[in-house]
């Protein structure tokens, strides 16, 4: 779906502000995201509306008579979203949240149901992927993020932390033998990661020191929570989040192994979202929904 009313209020900041950084504070987005916006919009309605040089910027013909009528409708648009928004402060309307699969799978499917519950005027899309999505293309209201967040642009509150876990099926280490120090794991095979090479260099700490151990074994697959079901079969070791691995590690599925030598670092989790001078009340109550009931994480072991 083409989202018309961006586009147009993105350059009519840019007007407005004379230029794409000054404009791009104003709306909470990165200066490339906010020329990202003018470009499609000029794309799609095949005029160029800017002169851009490496000093100012410049209306075109058809930029002049587009930013007249534009910058009309956007301030009509921001006129009607007050009265909605001062009329009720109630969460309402369609909210779009995207997240990994094993957080979704094993931490929001859960607690949707009482959050639906709570906010009846609420309608959740939850979309499920390991890939990164482009929050403004997709039009995300909420992007749940596990690890360093890249992109400072976006609003982001923090709602936990987490830490990979090494563990096996109790049926595996009955028919391999339980690893008792890192060097172990040589012989040993461990379910990999077929796309993040990285997730396959385990860090420990060995006589003091920090050592990234290569693993390796028969299975590799590009998706955790497919990992942690193979180990279910006893088919290898694993190296997985907690928040993907509590679960079956509390109904003994699977057994931690070496925690003594493990040495990453916790990971922070955030809920991210675009920065909007007006945040719909439906964000803020997702967002204060998960801080809720992710204090203290259900993924403590």
């Amino acid at each position: 779906m083409i989202d018309h009313a961006s586009e147009m209020a993105a350059f009519v900041r840019v007007v407005e502000s004379k230029g794409f950084s000054a404009a791009a504070g104003g709306l909470g987005l990165s200066p490339s995201a906010v020329s990202k916006l003018v470009t499609r919009l000029e794309t799609r309605l095949g005029v160029r509306l800017l002169q851009r040089t490496t000093r100012a910027l410049h209306l075109t013909a058809d930029g002049e008579a587009f930013y007249a009528a534009a910058r009309r409708i956007v301030a009509e648009i921001e006129t009607l979203e007050n009265e909605i928004t001062g009329q009720s402060g109630t969460p309402h309307g369609p909210l779009k949240v995207t997240t990994s699969l094993a957080f979704s799978t094993h931490q929001l499917a859960p607690i949707v149901g009482e959050f639906l519950q709570r906010y009846p005027a609420v309608q959740l899309e939850l979309l499920p992927t390991d890939r990164v999505v482009d929050v403004i293309d997709e039009r995300i209201d909420v992007a749940i993020r596990i690890g360093k967040l890249a992109d400072t642009s976006f609003m982001a509150r923090k709602i936990g932390e987490d830490v990979r876990l090494i563990c096996a099926a109790p049926a595996y280490l009955a028919r391999r033998r339980t690893p008792q120090r890192p060097e172990d794991l040589a012989r040993h095979d461990c379910i990999v990661n077929r796309d993040r090479p990285e997730l396959n260099r385990w860090p420990f700490r060995i006589d003091g020191n920090i050592r990234l151990i290569e693993v390796g074994g028969r299975l590799a697959v590009n998706e955790g929570e497919a990992q942690m079901r193979l180990a279910l079969q006893g088919l290898g070791i694993v190296c997985l989040t907690r928040l993907t691995l509590a679960g079956a590690i509390r109904r003994g599925e699977l057994v931690p192994l070496l925690g003594d030598f493990y040495a990453e670092e916790p990971v922070p989790i955030h809920a991210v979202y675009p920065h909007r001078r007006h945040l719909a009340p439906k964000v803020t109550a997702f967002v204060n929904f998960l801080i809720e009931k992710f204090s203290p994480p259900p993924w403590e072991i």
